[in-house]
Parts: structure tokens; C-alpha cells; sequence
């Protein structure tokens, strides 16, 4: 993680900004070290790493984690969760790509004859 240069500011509302450390972000969630580090294993999040080598999550990380723990509370196995939140994410994706493309008619196959 690059230092803060003088005068600069930390990116408080930066949501991709990587400033809870695994301990912290495992309070946050009420979860373990252990189950951040699955999600990591099963590559629904990767943290970056301090200079240290320590695992750092940002905002963005942590509601998709609290996702994946809503999942699993809920009696689905790490696995599945981590693939069912992979599958939301690219549906979504998908439907606003159809939208802009419906909007502004890009795409639209032409009559041909």
C-alpha cells in the first residue's frame, strides 16, 4: 500500500480504498480471520496487501463479504456462496449493459431483406 504523499489527503470515501485490516474487518462482520481468508481462497475477494504482507480490505470487500456471511448463515456452504455472489454480480452487470444498449439503441439488428 503506497504511503500518503505530504499534503495529501486518505481516501476516506474511496470505497475501493484497502484500510481495514483482517482483524478489524473479521469484528466488522462478525466473522473469523479464518472465513475472510475462505472468501480469499475461494476468490470472491482479494485483499491487498500492506507492505508488511498484511491482508487489507476495503469497504467494497467488506459488503460483499457480509453478503457471503448472510449466505452462509443461512445454511449455504462457503463454496456455493462465494459462486452464487460471483453469478449476482455478472446477472447485474449484464442487465445494465442490456439497458444502456436498449437506451441508446446501439445494438439493435437490422431488417435485412
Amino acid at each position: 500500500m503506497p504511503p500518503a504523499r505530504p499534503g495529501s489527503s486518505i481516501p476516506l470515501d474511496d470505497e475501493d480504498y484497502p484500510a481495514y485490516t483482517m482483524g478489524r474487518a473479521a469484528d466488522m462482520l462478525g466473522a473469523t480471520p479464518a472465513f475472510l481468508r475462505a472468501l480469499g481462497e475461494h476468490r470472491l475477494i482479494t485483499p491487498l496487501r500492506s507492505e508488511g504482507g498484511h491482508r487489507r480490505y476495503s469497504r467494497y470487500q467488506l459488503r460483499i463479504a457480509t453478503r457471503a456471511r448472510e449466505l452462509v448463515d443461512q445454511g449455504t456452504p462457503i463454496e456455493a456462496a462465494c459462486r452464487i455472489i460471483i453469478l449476482e454480480d455478472q446477472l447485474e452487470e449484464a442487465q445494465r449493459i442490456n439497458e444502456q444498449l436498449r437506451a441508446g439503441g446501439a445494438g439493435r439488428p437490422e431488417a435485412s431483406g
